[in-house]
């Protein structure tokens, strides 16, 4: 998985507040940096005295910097024609090519042998398109999909559409990456984030990022441009290696807390009620014995993570998450519950995905 930030020469941050998100996000790993060129508000000036030495930043640090281009762009940086190595020789290493470009002209412009990636609207790009470029001879695998941010409220995307745009671009072949806004410094001039599903608006950034990640996207950028020192350490230490649930614990039996610190696979013949997990029985048996809750059954609402135990018999040491209320059972312990918000990610746990429960 990729990771990246958002930097806006000439607007909002001073150009050492930039420089040092740069120099943050590098220490830490965080290896792209999104930049657009289409902003009206920005400072023309400022924009051209400031972006050069953000690019050399950039370069020092190996960042790849993804930059909205247009042909319309091209005085306000300083070039007669749109030129990919001169676009290059200013540090461009990605062009998403949003507006003004016919298929043709991006099926020529991906035979560049310049290394320089491609990357066009996620949002917008469909088959028939897609299949328009194959046709037109694109190189289908100099290309990359980004959505949208959206910074006006209710006109951001649907969970629902993103992932079916990530599925269609996957069957090609193309990566695909989307935005999480901000909630330390939300960007001028509406301050209402730039997220690209709408819903995050609503939701803490570790959910927002932990949810596009199970969207199954390659890449995830904070849309916003001057992010908590806490918000980039949580976008650096997120894995797409599994899905994190953060559950809210009842009384934790030092088994649990010991049995929580794996990760879980759920089973590949899935159950309608609950999310059964491959390997939680095997962890127990070096655990002991595991008694029943001593605040006796309790109903388990949906999200409710569940343990069996001693008087489940052999089922003892299972580990499930609850899909639908499910009634009282003096043989289940109740670990915790998800809430609401993190119940939304119960849809991505098909068979065989990897999850790890963390509180």
């Amino acid at each position: 998985m990729d990771k990246g930030i958002s930097v806006y020469p000439g607007l909002d941050n001073t150009h050492a507040e930039n420089l040092g998100l740069i120099k943050e996000a590098a220490k830490l790993g965080i290896r792209r940096i999104f930049t657009s060129l289409h902003i009206p508000e920005l400072d023309k000036a400022a924009f051209q005295t400031q972006l050069q030495e953000l690019l050399t930043a950039a370069k020092a640090y190996n960042m790849d910097v993804v930059a909205d281009v247009s042909p319309a762009c091209l005085e306000l940086l300083g070039l007669a024609s749109f030129d990919l190595a001169a676009l290059k020789s200013l540090g461009l290493t990605t062009l998403r090519l949003d507006y003004g470009f016919s298929i043709q002209e991006i099926a020529d412009l991906s035979q560049n042998h310049l290394d320089i990636t491609l990357q066009l609207n996620a949002s917008t790009l469909n088959e028939a398109m897609i299949q328009q470029l194959q046709e037109a001879g694109c190189q289908l695998s100099k290309l990359e999909a980004l959505h949208n941010f959206f910074p006006r409220e209710n006109t951001g995307l649907s969970e629902e559409f993103l992932l079916a745009k990530n599925r269609l671009l996957h069957k090609y072949g193309i990566r695909t990456g989307a935005f999480v806004p901000s909630l330390h410094k939300p960007r001028s001039p509406l301050g209402a984030g730039l997220p690209t599903l709408e819903l995050h608006r609503e939701t803490s950034f570790d959910f927002s990022i932990r949810h596009l990640a199970a969207l199954e996207s390659d890449s995830i950028f904070i849309g916003d441009s001057l992010p908590s020192q806490q918000e980039l350490s949580q976008l650096a230490q997120l894995t797409d290696e599994y899905i994190t649930l953060k559950m809210e614990p009842d009384n934790l039996s030092p088994q649990a807390k010991e049995l929580l610190q794996h990760t879980f696979t759920t089973r590949p013949d899935e159950a309608r009620d609950v999310v059964r997990t491959c390997e939680s029985r095997g962890y127990c048996k070096s655990l002991g014995d595991i008694l029943p809750d001593t605040t006796g059954p309790q109903p388990r609402p949906l999200g409710t993570i569940t343990l069996d135990n001693m008087n489940y018999q052999r089922y003892q040491g299972e580990l499930q998450i609850t899909k639908c209320p499910l009634p009282a059972d003096s043989r289940v312990n109740i670990l915790g519950h998800l809430s609401p918000t993190e119940q939304r990610l119960l849809p991505y746990l098909p068979p065989n995905r990897q999850f790890k429960i963390v509180y």
